[in-house]
């Protein structure tokens, strides 16, 4: 907790809450410390994540000194959250869910008794804009109890539950429950020129959330030694999923640290193309068929349009303005500044980009799923459009901000786009320029093998011309350029372990010092790219290494399951933003490759490539 407005939550202590439209941060000692309403990229109602209590929370917590967490869990395979406290007079239960299909923007905060007295004590402090806006709050009564009212502008939060009073900016209230008491709380957010809203059944509200995370979860297919984690994991990517558009954010957070007190603090509340066709291809491994191809089509409608506006990433319902800037305002988590909102990276030619969305639409054919008149006229779009930039170097995935590139990486990926076209003719039967795009595919390959592999030091290299090597060369044998086991991907690994481990044997993205990125210095080891060295030695025979790294990865999941960007595992901390799609991604490619590795998943379901 805070420590004199200086000291913040570690982010492990965080729990998501999740309602397919938007997501909450509520800390393990109560206190709901991030919050954008109605959508993920809203501007926030809570901000106290990236500064103090003063810029927006909501605390509910035990009044005592002495109370304690028993326990905490999520209600099985569901994003409702149980606290369970004990303080010296008595337990008391917490029940935290964001209702949903209920096409309502709000929060249910529900306390049960469970035996002795119990005093609850909340805070409230709601600033809109980012902290920037301070509303005008009222209280009243209507039949259905004590009513808070806040208004700024387009925003209005209703707050039902016990009466709060005004203290310092602030209000704050206490309440007692005792065995078999229940007290509920409900916020709202909604447009200010509308009327109230109505109370919630929550009893309804509350049975209704449990059964649709069920009934999700229910469909998912056995992932092995590792189901319970893949299944939480798959669970998050459905959490970071709009209901209505379909799209999928990085995370529901902006500008958590890569490294405490440094400047690279990016907004993730946007839909990367890569990161969506990664869902793609873990959902209809594990059986979400409907999910895929609701993926699917928010790809499509996303990239939709002229080739050459083709942009890395997209807002939640696929827009393309999103414009980078910093909010003096907040001072950061840990003091890491600036504090951005929106990404100027959405302006960087990547690509990979391409690639990635052509590999995961060829799984889904391999899947059975036929192309429409709309799917298979844009892909060959995008086909051109890779065609028309095939000498131009890049940002790479990494999303540098320094001088462009030929990334290994990114021309592998431009080789797939063009392999998945060829596979799209050949065995689908699909109409195309074949021979033009083996051609391509063909020179691609040899100009590959040339320029971005280094014999002397017998590995391929992040550029073209460098002797730096990248954590994404590990995706080379997943796109099919290259087998797990080759030669040149050994040597390759070899050096990727000889460069980019860290001393706890976590895997850099690449090493910042020295790298032309625009940034200074500093981060750490990348989740996700520790999940891709898994499969590496899951897949190349070394399955004994692969499972003592899956194990280490998996134990650096919070409490409830929830894993953020990258990791300092010397101070045992999470850092970045949080939860991150791409490390849950991550975890569950890396259980698919390691039950491909023991005989217990055909590697076709995996990777509908051969």
């Amino acid at each position: 907790m805070w420590l004199s407005g200086q000291m913040h939550t570690p982010i492990e202590d965080y729990a998501l809450l999740s309602d397919l439209h938007t997501g909450a941060l509520l800390s393990r000692t109560g206190s709901l410390d991030w919050l954008c309403f109605p959508r993920f990229d809203s501007d926030s109602v809570f901000a106290a994540l990236l500064g103090t209590p003063e810029h927006g929370r909501w605390l509910l917590t035990p009044s005592s000194a002495h109370a304690e967490v028993v326990e905490r869990s999520y209600v099985d395979a569901t994003f409702v959250l149980q606290t369970r406290w004990r303080t010296p007079e008595g337990e008391a239960l917490v029940t935290d869910f964001m209702p949903i299909a209920d096409r309502r923007a709000n929060v249910v905060r529900r306390v049960q008794g469970i035996s002795g007295t119990v005093t609850f004590r909340q805070e409230l402090q709601i600033r809109f804009g980012y902290a920037e806006v301070v509303p005008w709050v009222t209280q009243q009564h209507d039949d259905d109890g004590s009513i808070l009212l806040a208004i700024a502008g387009p925003d209005a939060l209703l707050l039902r539950g016990p009466r709060l009073h005004a203290e310092d900016n602030s209000h704050q209230g206490t309440f007692d429950v005792t065995e078999g008491d229940v007290v509920d709380l409900e916020m709202v957010w909604y447009p200010s020129h509308r009327g109230l809203p109505a109370a919630l059944d929550i009893d309804k509200a509350l049975e209704a959330t449990i059964n649709y995370w069920r009934a999700w979860e229910a469909s998912s297919q056995d992932s092995g030694n590792y189901s319970t984690a893949v299944r939480r994991s798959l669970l998050v990517l459905r959490a970071l999923t709009h209901e209505d558009t379909g799209g999928i954010v990085a995370a529901p957070t902006t500008s958590l640290p890569e490294h405490f007190g440094g400047a690279r603090n990016w907004d993730y509340r946007f839909c990367w193309l890569r990161d969506a066709a990664l869902t793609l291809e873990a959902m209809m491994t594990h059986g979400f068929a409907d999910e895929a191809l609701g993926w699917r089509n928010w790809l499509l409608r996303a990239v939709a349009g002229d080739p050459e506006d083709l942009q890395i990433m997209y807002g939640v319902a696929g827009e393309r303005r999103l414009p980078e800037r910093e909010l003096d305002n907040l001072p950061g988590y840990a003091d890491s500044v600036p504090v951005r909102v929106g990404n100027g990276a959405v302006d960087q030619y990547q690509a990979d980009v391409v690639g990635e969305v052509m590999v995961a639409l060829e799984k889904l054919r391999g899947h059975g799923v036929q192309e429409d008149t709309f799917s298979w006229p844009l892909q060959r779009a995008l086909i051109r459009f890779t065609r028309n930039h095939l000498d131009e170097p890049d940002h790479g995935i990494w999303e540098m901000r320094g001088k462009k590139q030929f990334f290994t990486h990114s021309r592998v990926m431009v080789w797939a786009t063009f392999d998945c076209a060829v596979r799209a003719v050949r065995d689908h039967g699909l109409d195309g320029p074949l021979d033009e795009w083996v051609d391509i595919r063909d020179r691609m390959h040899a100009e590959i093998m040339e320029r971005g592999f280094n014999s002397e030091l017998n590995s391929f290299t992040q550029a073209y011309g460098s002797t730096e090597v990248d954590a994404s060369l590990l995706q080379l044998p997943q796109v099919g350029f290259l087998a797990y086991d080759d030669p040149k991907m050994l040597g390759t690994v070899e050096r990727i372990e000889k460069d980019l481990l860290d001393g706890e044997g976590l895997l850099l993205r690449y090493r910042t010092h020295g790298a032309d990125d625009g940034l200074d210095p500093g981060e750490h080891p990348f989740l996700a790219c520790s999940f891709w060295l898994v499969e590496q030695y899951a897949l190349s025979g070394r399955d004994e290494e692969a499972m003592r790294l899956m194990d280490q990865l998996v134990g650096y999941s919070n409490e409830v399951g929830l894993l953020s960007e990258e990791y300092d595992a010397v101070n045992h901390r999470m850092v970045g933003n949080f939860p991150q799609a791409f490390s849950h991604l991550g975890l569950v490619r890396a259980a698919d490759a390691l039950q491909i590795a023991q005989g217990e998943m055909d590697a076709h379901e995996m990777m509908a490539r051969e």
